[in-house]
């Protein structure tokens, strides 16, 4: 009896299965031309859109007679595409795909047109490096569960942790809403510095990946925190504070990092741009090089957060990029007009795009090149 049990559930599993024609559906399916069709399966909504960075307004999907919503996109350049459909008004995941991006706000799904050869974000068969995640209890961020600040360190193929003279490092800060480790779940740095580190488009660098936020309540407040200067500036004070004398002494303490300000890079996306211009320039005798992308410097207080630039007129890189399209444009090509009034060394990047991932990832792409070439180790 012991062995007849399971074939006895197996055979009266069998009409089961065979009665199940549910119709497979792909949420998600990439054509041949790299043109993205989005499915929804919802006979009772009235609405169904696709907000995607693969297009700028939202798609607008059709319903079929069985109640299937579907859209197809035009032909898309290789990219890794985050979306959600909206549903009557009400924002919702694809349940039919696994790949989810994490974010405190806003979830969204993503979709990989690949490319030919593969983009430098896809997973190739190269030299990989690794990353580990670290907490460290702050005495300076508020906010954070139990007061532990996480951040994730990119060491790369090779690594050799008694290098002589050490590495150099970027510190790679994250936007708004994302966690410490949004640069590899939804950026894919780890996979971009592979594939750079492969073709020698860069040396080899530790990257350190801080989660942003000196006070935890500026994520978790929503949106709307961005129109109070006072929360902005004091989000943005502690977060100074917490990299510049907790997070960097206890990446010295673990890692072989070089010596000197040639050594030392900083840049960020949105809110961690805002930080990484800040600190790079109020920190130049630390950081050689420095990079904004699509900055959040709309509200930003140069009298209270900018000192005297000083030795940040000596910087080796000052990198400030923002997309065309995006709603941060102007306040970006302020901050590169106050940059040359003060007489700084500033590189104005402007590329199609908006405020998404599509551009971080090319910002990150041309920024890191840039680096520690004139450093010996």
């Amino acid at each position: 009896m012991r062995r007849t049990l399971p074939l006895l559930l197996l055979l009266a599993a069998i009409p089961a299965i065979a009665q199940d024609t549910t119709p497979t559906i792909n949420s998600h399916e990439v054509s041949s031309n790299g043109s993205i069709t989005f499915r929804y399966q919802n006979a009772a909504a009235s609405k169904v859109t696709v907000n995607t960075d693969a297009a700028f307004d939202p798609l607008v999907m059709q319903k079929d007679s069985s109640g299937l919503w579907s859209v197809t996109t035009k032909p898309l350049p290789a990219e890794d595409y985050n979306y959600s459909f909206v549903v009557d008004g009400v924002p919702q995941l694809d349940p039919l795909n696994g790949h989810v991006n994490p974010n405190i706000v806003a979830l969204s799904s993503s979709v990989l047109v690949p490319g030919k050869p593969p983009a430098p974000w896809e997973l190739t068969q190269i030299p990989h490096g690794s990353v580990t995640r670290h907490f460290l209890t702050t005495f300076i961020a508020s906010g954070l569960p139990m007061n532990q600040e996480p951040y994730f360190v990119y060491t790369p193929p090779n690594y050799d942790a008694k290098r002589k003279g050490g590495y150099p490092v970027l510190y790679l800060l994250h936007g708004w809403s994302d966690y410490g480790d949004g640069w590899i779940d939804v950026g894919h740095a780890n996979l971009i510095l592979d594939s750079l580190i492969s073709t020698g488009s860069i040396v080899p660098m530790i990257v350190v990946m801080p989660q942003g936020y000196g006070d935890f309540s500026f994520v978790t407040s929503g949106h709307d925190v961005w129109k109070d200067p006072a929360k902005v500036n004091n989000n943005l004070t502690l977060y100074s504070k917490m990299l510049m004398q907790e997070i960097i002494p206890a990446v010295e303490r673990d890692y072989p990092i070089a010596k000197g300000r040639d050594n030392h890079a900083i840049a960020g996306l949105s809110m961690g741009g805002l930080e990484s211009l800040t600190i790079g320039i109020n920190h130049a005798a630390y950081f050689a090089y420095v990079g904004g992308f699509s900055a959040a410097v709309k509200n930003l207080n140069f009298k209270q957060q900018m000192m005297d630039p000083g030795m940040a007129r000596d910087l080796r890189v000052l990198w400030v990029a923002c997309g065309t399209s995006d709603e941060l444009i102007e306040p970006n090509r302020n901050f590169v007009n106050w940059a040359k009034a003060q007489q700084l060394p500033v590189t104005p990047i402007e590329t199609a795009g908006k405020h998404t991932w599509l551009v971080w990832r090319d910002n990150l792409i041309h920024f890191t090149p840039l680096l520690f070439r004139a450093s010996k180790h």
